[in-house]
């Protein structure tokens, strides 16, 4: 087995990180530099090494960088992009970009404390100890772990968090849980005015509507793009995600999270014989299964 050095394993751990967080386009020396704080010649001079041995490939091209080869994935025991499954991470119950990809459990046997090291894909220098995290839920056994990071390690992206309580998801359906009555956007209506919907609702997520027919989800995210752009004046349509999920309300939240993740969205409507009554986000489940533990 190759005996990799210190900075080259880090140096790899940051690749396969940004490679999956940039969806399987290639990683710039830069981009790892930046997440491993160091020089970008060493991580250059690093690259040529690792890709003598087979660790990683060369995009050619002004869009070129690096990409992680399978024998990468292998020696790190990282499960592969196409393989993988999403298990959030919610930080201060907001769901982040970031996603657990290992989790090792530590004082099991304390009285009053148990801890776990968890390995995170995703930047990881902008958590702190105190905050308030949620992972899940996990792969097979659909568990929720809700506690509070105590520590981390930037060189190997993980957080240690002291965990208060570790749940299993309950057999609640998503009408239990859906916001309801819709409240909705015309897709002709300009970006200004949906944001402003949004702000006065306090919501993050809204179906689009044209001939009273849902064709889409508009979002803050949405907003956010569109003032980017200087263009609140261009019409919803222009800037929603056209892609709206419908569910029918006895669905169970287990397998709305898990169509919510196999869809690649974070909002479903909800209907009832085929009628839209609702609607759900990957928030209100997250966050709102165990109040307790997350207020």
């Amino acid at each position: 087995m190759l005996d990799l050095t210190q900075i080259q394993k880090d140096i790899l751990h940051a690749l396969v990180t940004i490679y999956k967080k940039k969806s399987s386009l290639s990683v710039k020396g830069e981009e790892i530099a930046e997440l491993i704080n160091r020089n970008p010649g060493t991580v250059r001079n690093q690259m040529q090494a690792l890709r003598a041995i087979g660790m990683v490939e060369g995009v050619p091209g002004p869009k070129g960088g690096y990409r992680p080869t399978a024998k990468a994935y292998e020696l790190l025991s990282i499960t592969k992009p196409e393989e993988s499954v999403r298990v959030p991470v919610i930080i201060n119950d907001e769901v982040t970009d970031m996603n657990a990809e290992e989790m090792v459990f530590s004082l099991l046997t304390h009285p009053s404390l148990c801890q776990a090291r968890i390995k995170v894909l995703g930047n990881v220098s902008r958590l702190s100890p105190g905050d308030r995290v949620v992972v899940g839920p996990t792969p097979v056994n659909e568990l929720m772990v809700y506690g509070r990071i105590t520590g981390r390690d930037d060189t190997s992206s993980s957080i240690v968090v002291s965990i208060d309580k570790i749940l299993a998801l309950p057999k609640d359906t998503v009408e239990e849980h859906m916001s309801s009555p819709i409240i909705t956007v015309d897709a002709e209506e300009n970006v200004a005015e949906a944001a402003k919907i949004l702000s006065e609702n306090k919501i993050r997520y809204t179906p689009v509507k044209e001939n009273n027919k849902i064709i889409g989800i508009f979002s803050l995210a949405n907003v956010a793009q569109a003032i980017s752009e200087n263009s609140l004046d261009k019409k919803v349509r222009d800037y929603m995600s056209p892609k709206a999920i419908q569910v029918e309300k006895d669905t169970r939240i287990k397998e709305a999270l898990r169509l919510m993740r196999d869809e690649k969205v974070r909002i479903l409507v909800v209907a009832d014989a085929g009628q839209p009554v609702g609607i759900i986000s990957d928030h209100t489940i997250l966050t709102k299964l165990a109040p307790d533990q997350v207020k």
